[in-house]
């Protein structure tokens, strides 16, 4: 019989170390080069961000937070708002504060009634983007301006609008100042919008880019959109959207007119209009009263508050937020106060999933 003695452990010799570390260092040389290509960066911090952001979101999840007023502070303001609220006077004035009671009036010039527009519409010219990750804001701001015959794309907007990757938001008056500033048209920013004015935009001969909001698959998300037609026989607006694939000529999503109107109160019905300088008095023309911005605030305030009357749940949330952001860039911060501790009142008793946790 033969003996059996203890097993030897396999262990590699030393050139078969160098040559595997030799490999491993070849291998993280070529992945770091690989790495300085822009598609190939772009390709690999899109999934790691994705993958921090789901580790992130399944240790905390987001939509569990919820804010609610405190109702010593609530008090106190308003206290504050009955102390400050001016009192009747017989005495005429000729510059009134805004606050919780205060008006100013406007008188807009006069303008034309405007002339019937067609039951159908659409604006051809317009060269598709589909977006870079976070990058709704630029790559629609680059299809408005592709209408007009600017060259650029959304890697010319954003190095502008958004220069740090980890910038997740572009704004409104961040896009009037680049169209301003950078590409030297104009560009107006109005809220309270409603489907015939973006029709009659367009059959000007305007696109128009509405913000708006929409449910992703990780909860709701802000998002860019850019209408270049619509059709009431259809009842649905011609949307060019840099998350729905490359459109060709003539080719562009289809949406709903109740759709818009349902996702565009998310955002205060907030919509861009960019033309050439020239072409001022034509978008005021059409714009009317809401040529004038105080005006359009109050115009908005007013508009919140009957959604509220006729709003509920997740949409009631957004009516009050709305109102708040209104009455804030009126300058009745009281007011606003009030309403967006309303809006957070709601939002405590939204279900997670319904809760638009990056309001924010």
């Amino acid at each position: 019989m033969y003996q059996l003695g203890p097993r030897r452990r396999w262990r590699p010799s030393k050139k078969t170390l160098i040559f595997v570390m030799g490999g491993l260092g070849a291998v993280s040389i070529l992945a770091l080069l690989l790495y300085q290509i822009p598609k190939v960066q772009e390709y690999v911090d899109w999934r790691i961000d994705e993958i921090q952001s789901r580790i992130k979101y399944a240790i905390s999840p987001p939509e569990e937070a919820v804010f609610t007023p405190n109702p010593t502070l609530v008090a106190m303001v308003q206290e504050t708002i009955a102390a400050f609220t001016p009192t009747p006077s017989t005495t005429p004035t000729t510059s009134p504060t805004p606050g919780p009671t205060a008006t100013i009036e406007f008188t807009p010039t006069p303008i034309p009634t405007s002339t019937p527009i067609p039951d159908q519409v659409f604006l051809t010219g317009i060269r598709h983007e589909y977006q870079k990750r976070n990058n709704c804001g630029p790559a629609t701001l680059a299809m408005a301006l592709s209408f007009w015959g600017w060259e650029g794309d959304q890697r010319d907007t954003a190095a502008s609008l958004k220069p740090l990757p980890t910038d997740k938001n572009v704004m409104p008056y961040e896009i009037t100042d680049y169209v301003e500033g950078e590409v030297g048209m104009r560009a107006v920013v109005r809220v309270a919008g409603d489907l015939d004015l973006l029709k009659q935009l367009i059959a000007g001969g305007y696109p128009v880019m509405i913000e708006k909001g929409k449910d992703h698959t990780d909860g709701w998300v802000g998002h860019y959109q850019l209408l270049a037609g619509y059709d009431d026989a259809q009842s649905h607006f011609n949307a060019y959207d840099s998350l729905n694939g490359v459109f060709t000529e003539g080719q562009t999503l289809l949406v709903r007119y109740e759709t818009i109107e349902t996702d565009w109160l998310h955002f205060n019905h907030t919509y861009i209009v960019i033309f050439p300088a020239d072409r001022e008095n034509e978008v005021f023309r059409i714009l009317a009263s809401d040529q004038d911005e105080t005006s359009n605030l109050y115009k908005a305030a007013d508009r919140a508050s009957i959604n509220i009357f006729n709003s509920s749940g997740r949409d009631l949330f957004f009516a009050w937020y709305n109102r708040g952001t209104n009455l804030m860039r009126l300058a009745d911060y009281g007011g606003a106060a009030l309403a967006y501790d309303e809006a957070f009142n709601v939002y405590a008793s939204l279900v997670p999933d319904d809760r638009p946790w990056r309001i924010l």
